[in-house]
């Protein structure tokens, strides 16, 4: 049985970096997450939008938690990502849905939208499923 608190709190402490972006996990379960990002003035580029690693950040966060979510220990081996609407104030949502799990291949699409429920970007990633388990789960 798949210890769901220990793997949220795994992800919170040890992401060093998610947490640094302020990327918060606001829901998951196996082979689903989402998580939010509210937009500072560090997550701006030059021309004062949200910077596309930011965006990609928030993304491959919940794509993380998602293909990880089950207990087996999942890495990324493919991710792309298109922009579709430009956004600078409010929260950003990253959405990640399973769409396939094999024994060593998991997909995922993301989507990341802003509080008025807008497309802001549409991740495609893929994991490589591990013969390994995280130290919160059962096998």
């Amino acid at each position: 049985m798949l210890e769901l608190n220990k793997c949220k709190e795994f992800f919170e402490q040890q992401d060093h970096y998610a947490k640094h972006s302020g990327i918060e996990i606001v829901k998951f379960e196996p082979g689903y997450a989402k998580v939010q990002m509210p937009i500072k003035d560090f997550h701006l580029n030059g021309v004062k939008i949200v910077h596309g690693g930011a965006i990609f950040t928030l993304a491959d966060y919940a794509f993380g938690i998602a293909s990880n979510s089950r207990g087996q220990i999942a890495v990324s081996i493919n991710a792309s990502i298109s922009y579709i609407k430009a956004v600078s104030s409010g929260t950003l949502l990253a959405e990640a849905k399973e769409v396939s799990l094999e024994a060593r291949l998991s997909n995922y699409i993301i989507n990341i939208t802003n509080e008025q429920n807008q497309l802001i970007a549409v991740f495609h990633g893929t994991a490589y499923r591990k013969k390994d388990y995280w130290q919160w789960a059962d096998k």
